[in-house]
């Protein structure tokens, strides 16, 4: 996949792995890493799929409707190239805290649906459920922010709530920050993100 890796500078920081939106690249999300934990290595990962020229991380049928045996599919796909990004990097990889905005936060989630291992810790901003044929594993050792609008066009409330209460089933850490707006996200969220991962990681706020 294409992807870059930076090192960052507190080897005692997780490595936070960026999950783009639709249409976006491995460089997208680096300004918020920049926000949320400035010393931390980073891994931006590219979607392999193309919708209409854009990458996205799985395919969809229409909007909102997900095309579930490509989600699986490339949900392995995801899990096994973090698996070699930590080989070959050499970052930990039990130490991972996925980014995820967007598609790239309903690709994060399908892999926490699918894997107790696949994050110490996730941030999602604007996520929907992946999949509702699923049983989760026990998710006791992670921790997970959730960004939502409550006015966002594409995400229903309900759909976020939903996700929200099966990740608490799983027994996940879930803690969920609504603001007023859509689906863009809003700076307010970002601060409430870095604040909370500061929380779980004991790090000193910048």
């Amino acid at each position: 996949m294409e992807h870059i890796f930076i090192k960052g500078s507190n080897e005692a920081s997780p490595t936070l792995v960026l999950l783009h939106g639709t249409g976006g690249n491995e460089r997208d999300l680096l300004p918020l890493a920049e926000m949320i934990a400035p010393e931390a290595s980073v891994l931006g990962v590219r979607g392999n799929v193309l919708e209409n020229g854009m990458p996205r991380f799985f395919k969809r049928l229409a909007e909102g409707v997900f095309d579930e045996e490509d989600l699986k599919y490339r949900t392995k796909e995801l899990h096994r190239f973090l698996d070699d990004a930590a080989q070959k990097y050499e970052f930990n990889r039990h130490n991972l805290v996925a980014i995820g905005y967007s598609n790239g936060a309903n690709i994060a989630a399908s892999l926490l649906y699918h894997y107790q291992d696949a994050f110490h810790a996730a941030i999602l901003f604007h996520a929907m459920v992946p999949l509702r044929d699923v049983t989760l594993p026990d998710l006791h050792a992670t921790s997970v922010f959730i960004g939502a609008g409550e006015n966002d066009p594409l995400i229903p409330a309900p759909e976020t709530k939903e996700l929200i209460e099966t990740l608490r089933r799983a027994n996940s850490d879930v803690t969920e920050y609504w603001t007023k707006g859509g689906h863009q996200l809003t700076k307010e969220e970002v601060v409430k993100a870095k604040e909370w991962f500061s929380q779980q990681f004991g790090l000193k706020e910048t």
